[in-house]
């Protein structure tokens, strides 16, 4: 379809062009070949999690497209103290696939995390800071901020990794 202009309009000494539709020529075109395709939009769903404190959460699987940026959602929003980025933490935690779903390591089965969050990898450094002492956070940590090309252990080269974290402590 093209816009043409047919009338010229003066509105308190403005011109406005007025515009008509005209469809583009399709004199030897067979109309009933002609299809429209439209692409539907997948959008990212981010996994649901359990939000039962001092239980080890139940993660659903996420759909859609890896987020790029670094996701950060309170479950359940802690009473105790913050953790400041020059925080150690004392954490538990589950990380699993974005794209496969499948759980890469829990603390869960053994025993809490206890770490300077200077020392862990950027998306902890960057989504930790502000949350307290009892809350839950859901991290979505694309692979710039994880592990990236490189991988670590089981976890593969450039994955978008899903982190549930209870925060224990914090000095």
């Amino acid at each position: 379809m093209n816009f043409y202009p047919t009338k010229v309009a003066r509105i308190g000494g403005v011109a406005l062009a007025l515009a008509s539709l005209v469809a583009p020529s399709i004199a030897s075109a067979n109309t009933s070949s002609i299809h429209v395709t439209r692409k539907a939009k997948v959008s990212t769903v981010l996994p649901t999690v359990s939000n039962h404190p001092g239980v080890a959460p139940v993660i659903g699987k996420p759909s859609g497209p890896a987020p790029t940026t670094l996701i950060s959602k309170d479950i359940i929003v802690g009473k105790g103290a913050a953790a400041l980025t020059s925080s150690t933490v004392t954490a538990q935690y589950v990380v699993m696939s974005w794209k496969t779903g499948v759980v890469y390591q829990t603390s869960w089965t053994a025993q809490p995390f206890t770490a300077p969050l200077s020392n862990l990898i950027l998306g902890w450094q960057k989504g930790i800071p502000g949350m307290k002492i009892g809350g839950r956070r859901l991290f979505v940590i694309p692979p710039a901020l994880a592990y990236g090309a490189q991988g670590a252990g089981n976890i593969p080269a450039n994955e978008t990794l899903v982190f549930v974290v209870d925060l224990l402590g914090v000095k």
